[in-house]
């Protein structure tokens, strides 16, 4: 047998042996770590909120919630984007909102997060009458004491109306949601 091909075969044999030398374990068969680990983020920044985002914004500050519009789709965007998600072409027009729609889905929030209210606050997905998609913002004006109460008068269906605040800024905090009675 010639030199390399018995180096080869001893190779191929230690490559064998540390095979066999290595074990594995099942990830269920690893016990729980519950090991935490404690950090904070404090991140200032300037967002460039962008053409689509900018016009949206300045709607606001006029009372105007600001849809973008695919004429080839037909579908109206909330909140707006550039581009049709069945189409994939820009979208090409605005459209205004209505003041009214439906509760598509909603919740109470119970715990604290930096920046926004103290809870509870309900926070709901609506579809305003006009376009396409839901948008996120908060609904105010209901007793949230009793949640499956709240709830159950926020449940998906239900009509809200938009409430402006006294002087609108151009951000999302310049409207809310409120229960149509």
């Amino acid at each position: 047998m010639s030199k390399a091909k018995s180096k080869s075969k001893t190779k191929a044999k230690a490559k064998s042996k540390s095979k066999a030398k290595t074990k594995t374990t099942a990830l269920d068969d690893v016990p729980f770590n519950n090991m935490v680990i404690p950090g904070e983020w404090h991140v200032r920044y300037n967002y460039s909120v962008g053409k689509v985002a900018g016009h949206f914004f300045e709607g606001l500050k006029e009372r105007k919630i600001l849809a973008t519009k695919c004429t080839k789709s037909g579908m109206a965007y909330l909140p707006p984007r550039a581009y049709c998600e069945r189409s994939f072409e820009a979208c090409d027009s605005w459209v205004e909102a209505g003041q009214e729609g439906t509760i598509e889905s909603a919740t109470i929030v119970s715990a604290q997060f930096e920046g926004l209210p103290k809870p509870p606050y309900a926070i709901a997905y609506v579809r305003l009458d006009g376009v396409s998609t839901a948008m996120v913002n908060f609904v105010e004006g209901e007793n949230l004491s009793d949640v499956r109460k709240a709830m159950a008068k926020m449940k998906p269906g239900t009509r809200v109306k938009v409430k402006f605040k006294a002087k609108p800024e151009g951000r999302i905090t310049d409207f809310h949601y409120r229960l149509a009675r």
